[in-house]
């Protein structure tokens, strides 16, 4: 077990992409665990899915702050709102409406805050999207991503967190997947910018002693996500009487992660950053890690896809006498698609005494209890 080296309590700590699915959950764990924390979050807010659920995410936000101030604020288009809260434990919290492949904004943020912890969430998300709209990924992945960093390198911080994905394992296949193992072929342009992002991690990690650790997501869900993964998707198609495609014709596993289960290996993380410590030659040895953070229990898609109609049914989205089999049809693998994915997360165990527990249906049984209730849609 590693010893926590940060104490978050009275530090101002930057969430990258916080409107987003992780992001969001993550600034609500951090109001609710740690006292007189400032949070800044920035986001461009793009509309690759709902913006609605977006801000319906920041509004969450300030209400988990329990806001005794709004010490300034302002309403754009969308209803968006940004601007400066303070909450009644001493913490507070700042929304930054942009991008950070936007070099000023970023600039501004760490000239004007002594940010001790960086959370790098923001990023073009989706294997698919990456085949037909590449340039999204450069801008957010690697050009923003590049801005974080020399950010990081001229205002002196204390751990920079920064989400990878699954997706870097391509179609290796030796399973559980390790970090140990080479990444070296990508199977899509998002694979290839997350692998990017951990060599320009390592880069400045040892140029510049940045402590940094990479977190290699896997197939993230939960209550409130993002509307382009299977799960939410395959719900949006039910509940219309519409059919749900089931890629690879269901030979297909994923290592779903419950989104509480995600935040809690983030938090423990951020408090504890790599040693920094000189090799033979008397330069720095990186102080950079890698973790993959997943369930560690890959499901079959036909069982994901079963427990999903039975907790939509349960939820009353679906008639108990939903003929399922009449709305689904089973197609070819995709392009950019793997047939498995599956974390080896002994490191994190080792290091962190956590390994991600939630079941898939506890888990999908709150986001069907979710869906009904943000949707009205709820029989009663």
């Amino acid at each position: 077990m590693v010893k926590y080296n940060i104490n978050l309590e009275g530090k101002t700590v930057l969430v990258t992409g916080a409107a987003g699915f992780i992001g969001s959950n993550l600034v609500k764990r951090l109001f609710h665990d740690v006292k007189n924390i400032k949070v800044i979050g920035i986001d461009s807010l793009t509309d690759y899915y709902d913006v609605n659920i977006k801000c319906e995410r920041l509004k969450e936000i300030v209400r988990s702050l329990r806001v005794l101030v709004d010490i300034s604020e302002s309403t754009g288009d969308n209803g968006i709102t940004t601007g400066f809260y303070q909450g009644q434990n001493g913490s507070s919290w700042t929304f930054v409406h942009a991008s950070i492949a936007d070099k000023d904004a970023v600039e501004k943020i760490f000239t004007e805050n002594k940010i001790a912890v960086v959370v790098n969430l923001a990023a073009q998300a989706g294997v698919r999207y990456s085949i037909t709209n590449p340039d999204a990924y450069i801008q957010s992945n690697l050009i923003g991503f590049y801005n974080i960093l020399e950010a990081c390198r001229h205002h002196e911080v204390e751990h920079l967190v920064y989400a990878s994905s699954s997706s870097v394992y391509g179609s290796n296949k030796k399973v559980p997947y390790s970090t140990d193992d080479k990444v070296d072929n990508p199977v899509s342009l998002y694979a290839a910018t997350k692998k990017s992002n951990e060599l320009m991690a390592h880069a400045y990690s040892k140029l510049y002693n940045i402590p940094s650790t990479g977190l290699r997501f896997f197939t993230v869900y939960g209550p409130a996500g993002r509307p382009d993964m299977a799960y939410f998707g395959f719900t949006n198609k039910l509940v219309k009487g519409e059919t749900i495609k089931i890629f690879n014709y269901g030979n297909c596993k994923r290592d779903f992660t419950y989104v509480d289960d995600i935040v809690e290996g983030v938090v423990r993380i951020m408090q504890h950053a790599p040693e920094k410590q000189n090799g033979e030659d008397g330069l720095p040895i990186p102080p950079y890690k890698v973790y993959n953070i997943g369930n560690n229990s890959p499901e079959n898609l036909f069982d994901f896809v079963s427990i999903l109609q039975e907790e939509l049914v349960r939820a009353g989205l679906l008639p108990k006498d939903y003929d399922f089999e009449a709305h689904k049809e089973l197609v070819p693998m995709q392009p950019g698609d793997v047939p498995v994915t599956y974390a080896d997360t002994t490191p994190l165990e080792q290091d962190f005494g956590f390994k991600p527990n939630t079941s898939l249906r506890e888990g999908l049984r709150r986001f069907a209890e979710w869906y009904a209730k943000y949707y009205d849609t709820e029989k009663k």
